[in-house]
């Protein structure tokens, strides 16, 4: 009786979620419901293990250089990936709907867009210390905490540009066809949505991978020199290290363009394309796939690098002797108290 009395869009409204600019959500409750498991598993793995990372920061002076120091900031946009944005896509996920109204959106797709642009300039900045560290250790011993410190923090200022672009009005966030997450409005591809996507593509990812590309192809070079001359010994650097710090950035970065590829693509066809003939799951997957990289990058770190591993398992070895030590403390029995001697 209520059905028939009802109009068609408030029937929809009732079956399906309402974004917050007013859309259906393009998902069904029990694909939020699988998408919010994902984003609550990917927390707890990514939250654990770059705070292990971190710790052993901490503990380990043999990790404290200049090119774990670039890891260290990498570790720190993880955890804020991990500690801000899936919590508030999990429970949006849950919800049906993005809930935490238009100013959550703001901040929630700024620190998203802030994290990823952070992350890939220090991908950047590790190409170049392996450069000059390998390439050019002339300029390398010129370089000191303040040089790489320069460095990182150019990293940062530049995500932070870039993420706050949007609300200050070239482009913008809006949720995307799920309803549950924000992101760059790419449903509107006006002008200034085309031209701050080409900007970015330009500036965060392609300029980027050329230079991490020409470093990286010179550090093969120079090594594949020095191998050919037999002279790798009489040179003062620690080789054995420094392919190790290499073979692990080189994988990093790797990992960073799988992850990151399928979100430039879905921007590349909205700018290019009718924005309405992405599929749904594909606009969602290229963000959580972006995000992934949260999680495998402290696996990388581990298994690509020995002193990683070397510190893990010291770590590991002295929780053991620990929980030895204690379990064998004999407890005191009734008649070995003192009250009773």
């Amino acid at each position: 009786m209520c059905d028939r009395e009802m109009g068609p869009e408030l029937r929809n409204a009732s079956s399906e979620a309402v974004s917050l600019d007013g859309t259906t959500s393009a998902f069904s409750q029990m694909e939020h419901n699988i998408v919010a498991g994902y984003l609550i598993a990917a927390c707890v793995i990514s939250l654990s293990s770059n705070l292990v990372v971190l710790i052993m920061f901490v503990k380990f002076k043999e990790l404290r250089n200049a090119t774990n120091a670039i890891i260290i900031n990498l570790a720190f946009t993880d955890v804020g990936v991990a500690g801000i944005g899936y919590p508030m896509s999990a429970a949006s996920d849950l919800h049906g709907s993005w809930k935490f109204g238009y100013t959550g959106c703001q901040i929630y797709a700024a620190l998203n867009i802030f994290f990823g642009m952070a992350s890939i300039g220090l991908l950047t900045v590790v190409a170049i210390d392996r450069y000059i560290s390998i390439c050019r250790p002339d300029i390398g011993q010129k370089m000191t905490t303040r040089s790489y410190t320069l460095l990182i923090v150019a990293a940062w200022l530049n995500a932070v540009f870039w993420s706050s672009m949007p609300i200050v009005g070239w482009a913008g966030y809006a949720p995307d066809p799920t309803g549950a997450t924000c992101t760059i409005n790419w449903r509107k591809n006006d002008a200034s949505f085309i031209s701050y996507t080409m900007a970015v593509i330009s500036v965060n990812f392609i300029v980027p991978l050329s230079v991490m590309f020409y470093c990286y192809y010179s550090v093969s070079v120079t090594i594949r020199r020095y191998k050919a001359s037999n002279c790798l010994d009489s040179i003062n650097i620690d080789w054995s290290d420094q392919m190790d710090v290499t073979k692990m950035s080189i994988v990093m970065i790797v990992m960073f363009l799988v992850a990151w590829s399928p979100y430039s693509i879905v921007c590349l066809w909205a700018s290019f394309s009718d924005p309405k003939k992405i599929p749904a799951p594909m606009a969602i997957i290229a963000p959580l796939f972006a995000k992934s990289s949260t999680f495998y990058n402290p696996c990388i770190y581990v298994i690509a690098n020995k002193k990683f591993r070397r510190a893990i398992i010291g770590m590991l070895r002295c929780q053991t002797r620990q929980r030895i030590t204690i379990s064998n403390q004999v407890p005191m029995t009734v008649s070995q108290s003192p009250l009773n001697q």
